[in-house]
């Protein structure tokens, strides 16, 4: 039923998401149809805020700049807005229904993987000669994005399973716990037990008449040793465990998606995870600008806003005086300092000015309470007012890069396709021409834009990107590498800034060159970015930028009490080297005591061979490797680099994909054998957390997408040391407590019942009967049974202060054969040497006496053994033992075909049951309380 409830309720909300509504451009006008209706080729209509049902081409928008942003944190994992833009050809056309007029075609590559880039061409036929439009990612809209501003149409190229949303989407496994796994081991031994068992039976009975029919009713007898039940209890436990995180005040915010694995968060050997936005709170900050013989820090604000104000100040000045000033003769100058200061400021003013020009940003106007939207944007032409304008980007670098910029002086006030205009620190709003955009790429590592200024007609190609891309494209210089490997260790993130000017002749040929390259159908990508690169060449560096990405609250003690708790911490990163090493530094995940080996980058097997025997050669150090080596090394020596890694106090993996990032979670899994678990809080963290044994998602900058494909999810990094400490360390303790009660429960009546068979001649008659058998499993000792997912050993403070408590459970040790013997050996002496003999000694004249006496006997010791069990009393636990005491009491009065109500209520009842309750109780406390004492357990000292 409650598998069926799960289903309907996945059914319900697949329904809901294809019946959603959309309008549908046709000859007649616009029509409702249904998501799950939409075909390829259909114009659809989106509002605002609303979800795009399929892969459409952009052909039109409400906006007049002709470009709409669109929200894709449920497809990438990034909040920032993206900027889209319209097809011109039909974005040009003067009414909506003039879309029907025109005879065009839409040729798409067939459908991929990436969500970055798309190759397509827009065609109109009806024109002499016929309008080709080369169709980029900036023309896109994918489905299960939002539409964050304006109307759009769009015409649809893929749905359903072709789709880039569904394509990226890997199909979950069901996860199991490694708990259920070894407890279904154990069923399976006691299923053999089982069948043993009634055969031998069957053997001593010495197969006499027809003994295949004995055999089963041998098997029915015995078949309480099969715990049938024990799913029923744990699946309630894990229920109850769910409900505690979600309801534990010093983890807010805590959800638990799934029910099936809350104790595997006790069993964990490996963390691994992602650390921008996990360990770091994507926040960037502006720390650092660079010009190569000057730095300037976060400190020396002013000292950049004055050397702004000059170069501005004389611009502003001679525009004022033209040519006036020419006629004054220069004077002697009195000294260098002047000469020197006037060319830092113009340094810094160039490198300030292509911050503040080479990006993707668009300033975004706020409508104020009670001012329309339309009014604002009007205001905000005109006056381009502060107060209420926030930045969007892809990059959260980009905004922080911006923001700076506003803070020295030359602000973004405006940006649309074509152009965008700035505030200089004197007011003066100067615009600039937008002529060609380049969008950073992963493969690329860097971005560009050409840009004329309207008030000299200069055209400037800016171009910023990691410091590997750039320093082949910059002028020969001898302090960029050595600069950025200075930002990396302080754990900046760099960007490397350049430039080149362009005559008009340049320009115009490039443009040709790169038009043609954009309508190309085959290797459109190459030839794209052949025609680009031909521009960098030479390029004037202009300086080198860091920005901070902030640790997260308590990230320090947090991965100290993981590694101390016997936890491998692997963190996988998309970021360079030398930012990751020095994050890993920062944070603590690489203890100031251990060295560190970085993996020199291979490219061969020899080399990688090489590497593998030096790093052999180290003892305890951490490990640095960047994705291409690790690619390397899995290719020809994935069992020696996994075993090598594996010994290591932390491993560092940067630049690392998504798909490599799963790929490291599985070998760890098929190699080392051990639970891991993956966090992270992006949308490419999904395939690592779907991955792994346990997949925590933390909710933050870069949108819920991790978080719903995660196991549980959390608002913040240090909430994973309580989750784990507390909560799933309690859980499988609690779990295996739980489970090996259960098979003991089951296995103290099937021995009893094979102690009365093989005292009355091997008969396959039932020792218990009726509502006796189901009172036992059920009314009589579920409730303190299941009463022990309350049960603690030691308090959650100790659990968090002590970590080393949480080393002890990876060994499994609660819940193993060896425990489940001793589990057998307790219920063979409790029902056959106790509890059964004990009954047959001491019964009066009649039969009944014996089920009256060895089944109360039975009750009371179930009762007991739990509270020997328990480590830590709770009220509900009190509660439990005695409501279920006082229900077999209660119901003994209407057990007349089972009891003879005249002996139950006589003092030899009493005495015999109590002394044979006793005898099976009493030494099983006294031993425990003997190992107690000269064994103690680990928590034990804790609390003595």
């Amino acid at each position: 039923m409650r598998e069926a409830i799960d289903e309907f309720r996945r059914f319900q909300r697949d329904k809901e998401v294809n019946s959603q509504l959309y309008s549908k451009l046709t000859v007649r006008g616009k029509v409702q149809v249904k998501s799950s209706d939409i075909q390829v080729g259909d114009l659809i209509i989106v509002e605002k805020n609303q979800r795009i049902p399929s892969d459409m081409v952009f052909l039109r928008t409400s906006e007049k700049a002709g470009s709409c942003f669109i929200r894709t944190d449920q497809l990438d994992g990034e909040t920032d807005w993206k900027l889209k833009v319209a097809v011109s050809c039909t974005q040009r056309l003067p009414a909506l229904g003039d879309l029907f007029s025109i005879s065009a075609y839409v040729y798409a590559q067939k459908p991929q993987l990436d969500i970055h880039s798309f190759e397509g061409t827009f065609t109109r036929e009806d024109c002499d000669p016929p309008i080709h439009e080369s169709l980029s990612i900036e023309n896109t809209l994918w489905a299960s994005t939002i539409v964050a501003s304006g109307t759009v149409i769009g015409v649809v190229i893929y749905t359903g399973k072709e789709t880039r949303s569904v394509m990226n989407t890997s199909n979950p496994k069901n996860k199991v716990g490694l708990l259920d796994l070894e407890l279904n081991q154990l069923t399976k031994a006691l299923f053999v037990a089982l069948v043993a068992l009634s055969v031998v039976m069957v053997t001593l009975q010495g197969f006499v008449g027809p003994w295949y029919r004995n055999l089963f009713r041998f098997l029915l007898l015995f078949s309480y040793i099969i715990p049938i039940s024990l799913r029923v209890n744990l699946d309630m436990g894990k229920a109850a465990y769910g409900w505690m995180i979600m309801k534990d005040e010093s983890i807010p915010g805590t959800v638990v998606r799934t029910s099936t694995i809350p104790e595997g968060l006790g069993r964990l050997v490996y963390l691994l995870t992602d650390k921008t936005g996990t360990l770091t709170q994507n926040e960037m900050v502006f720390k650092r600008l660079h010009l190569g013989t000057v730095s300037y820090g976060a400190d020396t604000m002013d000292e950049i806003q004055s050397h702004l104000r000059n170069p501005y100040s004389q611009q502003t000045q001679s525009q004022a005086s033209g040519n006036a000033a020419s006629s004054t003769p220069p004077r002697k100058a009195q000294s260098s300092a002047p000469k020197v200061r006037k060319s830092v400021s113009s340094r810094v003013h160039e490198a300030v000015k292509a911050i503040a020009l080479c990006h993707n940003v668009t300033p975004v106007y706020e409508p104020r309470a009670g001012v329309t939207a339309e009014a604002e944007y009007a205001e905000a032409d005109q006056d381009f007012s502060d107060g209420n304008r926030t930045y969007q980007a892809a990059s959260p670098d980009e905004v922080a890069l911006v923001q700076w910029t506003e803070s020295v002086g030359l602000t973004l006030v405006s940006r649309d396709l074509a152009s965008m205009q700035l505030r200089t620190p004197s007011g003066q709003i100067l615009t600039y021409c937008i002529l060609q955009m380049f969008p950073f790429t992963s493969e690329s590592k860097r971005m560009g834009v050409i840009i004329r200024d309207e008030s000299t007609a200069e055209i400037t190609f800016y171009m910023k990107g990691a410091d590997v891309a750039m320093s082949s494209i910059v002028q020969y210089n001898d302090w960029l590498e050595e600069e950025c490997g200075n930002m990396a260790r302080e754990g900046l993130r760099t960007l490397v800034v350049a430039k080149r000017a362009l005559t008009e002749e340049q320009y115009q040929d490039f443009e040709s060159r790169y038009s043609q390259a954009k309508l190309s159908i085959h290797d459109r990508a190459l030839k794209v970015a052949a025609v680009v690169e031909s521009l960098e060449r030479e390029m004037e560096l202009l300086c080198l930028t860091g920005v901070e990405d902030q640790l997260q609250a308590d990230v320090r003690p947090t991965l100290e009490m993981l590694r101390n708790a016997g936890i491998k911490i692997w963190m996988l990163t998309g970021d360079k080297l030398e930012t990751a090493t020095c994050i890993a530094k920062s944070s603590h995940l690489v203890s100031r005591t251990q060295d560190i080996h970085v993996f020199r980058p291979v490219t061969s097997r020899g080399e990688a061979h090489l590497e593998l025997n030096a790093f052999r050669r180290k003892h305890d150090c951490a490990l640095v490797i960047s994705g291409d080596s690790l690619e390397v090394c899995l290719k020809y020596y994935e069992h020696e680099l996994v075993e090598l890694a594996c010994q290591c106090p932390a491993v560092v993996c940067c630049r690392c994909s998504p798909t490599q990032k799963a790929h490291i979670v599985k070998l760890l899994q098929q190699h080392a054998g051990r639970r891991t678990c993956a966090i992270g809080d992006g949308g490419n963290d999904v395939s690592m957390i779907q991955a792994a044994d346990c997949g925590i998602g933390i909710e933050g900058k870069e949108g819920r997408q991790a978080s719903l494909a995660a196991d549980f999810s959390i608002t913040q990094f240090k909430h994973i040391g309580r989750l784990l400490m507390v909560h799933g360390r309690s859980s499988y303790k609690r779990s295996a407590a739980l489970g090996q009660f259960v098979m003991h429960r089951g296995l103290i009546i099937s021995t009893m019942q094979a102690v009365f068979s093989s005292v009355f001649y091997f008969a396959s008659v039932p020792l218990y009967q009726g509502f006796l058998m189901v009172g036992y499993a059920t009314l009589y000792t579920m409730f303190p049974v299941f009463s022990l997912v309350l049960d603690q050993d030691v308090k959650p403070e100790m659990a968090m202060l002590y970590p080393e408590l949480y080393k002890d459970l990876t060994k499994g040790r609660s819940l193993s054969f060896k425990t489940f013997l001793v589990w057998v050996l307790i219920s063979i002496y409790q029902a056959g040497g106790i509890l059964m003999f004990g009954a047959l000694l001491l019964f009066e004249s009649e039969f009944v006496h014996v089920v009256a006496i060895s089944f109360t006997a039975l009750i009371l010791t179930e009762l007991l053994m739990v509270a020997l069990t328990v480590r830590t009393w709770h009220w509900l636990m009190a509660v439990a033992e005695v409501l279920s005491l006082g229900c077999y009491v209660a119901s003994l009065a209407f057990l007349n075909e089972y009891f003879d109500v005249a002996f139950i209520t006589t003092v030899t009842f009493v005495w015999k049951v109590s002394a044979i309750t006793m005898v099976s109780c009493l030494p099983l406390y006294v031993l425990k309380y003997l190992k107690r004492k000269l064994s103690p357990p680990s928590y034990s000292k804790l609390t003595s």
